[in-house]
């Protein structure tokens, strides 16, 4: 199948993002009510040209939007069925550059979709964004589309007792006349899906050394339990897989349980269901910090590579139980193999499809293919192909081909491995898993391996 290039529409979400532009900044200016749950934002975004330009088709979902500026000038628009339309009074051609400005306002909501309700969602006090993989629209104007990567500025006034976390860093907050207004530093280049924000009642504490937490102050004991070994779990990744990409990292825990955990540039959430004190997600804890790396740094240019996140994730899962005391990764490759052999074999992981995108047979299969491929290359270069991935790829957008290729170039030998590859990538059915590793590689092993100076 021919390779499409970052500016085509994806074909798993045919009616998102623009084939004609690139967004390489949003300035975002936003005013949220909680109790009325109602968002009125003013955003400007930098639009460069990548065919010649005389329209616009921004995404924006469930928001009416009240004006829109073109470098200043006011120019109609049209907005129906999630998408924005305005006519440019002068063309751009391939490389020029505009300034829109939209104003808009409304009660935001999740986007209904094949994968369930994606966006903007209200808590029992407060809000979140869950924005994969299409939820971004639901509270800015965007370009969405996996293949493109923008800087942000966010402003977030709300009301004074609430909390705002977001993608950077906080700058300043201010108060004024019973709100607060919460500044955020400048983002590195990220995916729409993976821009954020985070509204409650939340205390922000820092965690160890690497990170910072945001809960309510009644689950700051369950919190601190959960996540006592979150330093070495951060210092593990990044001696395995490279330095941390981002300015900071923050876990945020909500007061309503969440049925599933969520990444976001810099930062995961949990539900209180999460991080409970019983230390039983464990592994999400893993997962989600692992993403900062694989799918929020390195980000796929289309969904149907998003085994490269999930896989990459899942796996980082199996080497924080090897080098903390628990199960080795070959031990959970075989049983998780085990499990997916008796299940149905209709799933190509390098291409799903988008209703088997979110499969958690992906997840384990792309982590199996990942354990495979580390058997056959041996740890040394399995290791240093993660560290080359995360440095070569650092905040920008990587293909299964891109990684086919870097297999080749640091392999010993390339004799079996595109079999391997073509085998657990291509095909439908389960390949068997190469003999087991060395034992001697196993927990301090990995451990000493992660320590080891760059």
């Amino acid at each position: 199948m021919p390779s499409s290039r970052a500016s085509d529409p994806d074909p798993y979400v045919p009616h998102h993002g623009s084939r004609d532009f690139v967004v390489d900044h949003y300035d975002l200016d936003l005013r949220y009510r909680v109790g009325p749950n109602r968002l009125e934002g003013r955003a400007r975004l930098d639009v460069r040209a990548v065919d010649t330009l005389d329209e616009l088709r921004l995404d924006l979902v469930g928001l009416r939007v009240a004006r829109v500026e073109v470098d200043g000038a006011r120019v109609r628009h049209a907005h129906r069925k999630g998408s924005v339309r305005l006519r440019l009074a002068d063309a751009l051609q391939p490389g020029g550059t505009a300034a829109v400005t939209i104003a808009y306002a409304g009660n935001p909501a999740p986007a209904t979709g094949a994968w369930g309700d994606v966006g903007w969602e209200e808590l029992t006090d407060g809000a979140l964004v869950a924005g994969q993989p299409t939820g971004a629209p639901t509270w800015f104007p965007c370009n969405d589309h996996p293949g493109y990567k923008a800087t942000y500025d966010l402003s977030f006034t709300t009301d004074a007792p609430y909390t705002v976390v977001a993608n950077a860093p906080l700058r300043t907050v201010t108060r004024r006349a019973g709100t607060r207004t919460w500044t955020f530093e400048r983002t590195e280049p990220m995916c729409t899906y993976l821009a954020t924000v985070q509204v409650g009642p939340y205390d922000v504490v820092a965690s160890g050394e690497h990170a910072r937490v945001a809960r309510p102050a009644g689950r700051a004991a369950d919190v601190r339990h959960d996540l006592d070994r979150h330093d070495e779990l951060f210092s593990l990744f990044e001696g395995l897989f490279g330095p941390y990409p981002f300015a900071g990292y923050t876990v945020v825990v909500t007061s309503d349980p969440l049925e599933i955990p969520l990444e976001a540039h810099g930062l995961s959430v949990f539900g209180a269901n999460h991080l409970d004190g019983s230390k039983g997600s464990d592994r999400l804890v893993a997962h989600e910090l692992a993403h900062q790396w694989f799918g929020n740094s390195v980000s796929v240019r289309q969904w149907r590579d998003i085994w490269l996140n999930e896989g990459f994730a899942c796996y980082a899962e199996w080497l924080w139980s090897e080098a903390s005391g628990g199960p080795a990764a070959d031990q959970l490759a075989r049983e998780h193999h085990g499990r997916l052999a008796v299940l149905d074999q209709d799933l190509v992981i390098a291409d799903p499809g988008p209703r088997l995108m979110f499969d958690d047979r992906l997840y384990k299969r792309g982590a199996l293919t990942l354990h495979a491929l580390r058997l056959a290359l041996g740890d040394d270069t399995f290791f240093a192909l993660l560290h080359t991935w995360t440095d070569r790829y650092r905040h920008g957008h990587a293909t299964t081909a891109d990684l086919r290729a870097l297999v080749r170039e640091l392999a010993a030998s390339t004799d079996g491995l595109e079999e391997l590859l073509d085998r657990w990538l291509d095909a439908r059915g389960l390949p068997d898993l190469p003999p087991g590793g060395d034992p001697s590689s196993r927990g301090a092993g990995l451990r000493e391996r992660a320590a080891r100076p760059r």
